[in-house]
């Protein structure tokens, strides 16, 4: 059974900056990619970026320059630097992890909302 425990979310004006974090636990085998996506409402839930365990990471092209996803192998964790955000960037925000096993699982979500 896996965990994925995400945090960070919350609501921030335009032009600001939160941290996303998220930690997985439990029987968590050679992870390979971790990835963050979200979903806003009445829409269909989009990639927002990964990061495989060489390190290369891709992003969607609306958050590319904005966003930093990064991994702490050692603590089976994926962080996400949202920056100058805005409010089209209000969604719900998913952790997901694929094992080497195929293996994957989704976070619970962690509400981000962009509002003056």
């Amino acid at each position: 059974q896996v965990q994925l425990v995400e945090s960070g979310g919350g609501l921030v004006q335009p032009g600001g900056s939160l941290r996303l974090s998220c930690a997985a636990s439990g029987s968590i085998f050679n992870i390979r990619t971790m990835a963050w996506y979200r979903q806003a409402p009445g829409k269909e839930r989009e990639l927002v970026a990964r990061i495989l365990s060489d390190g290369r990471t891709n992003y969607a092209d609306s958050m590319k320059g904005r966003f930093t996803i990064s991994r702490d192998k050692a603590k089976n964790s994926v962080y996400l630097q949202m920056n100058s955000l805005k409010p089209e960037d209000t969604a719900v925000y998913y952790c997901w992890i694929m094992m080497d096993t195929g293996f994957n699982s989704w976070g619970q979500g962690t509400q981000v909302t962009v509002s003056s």
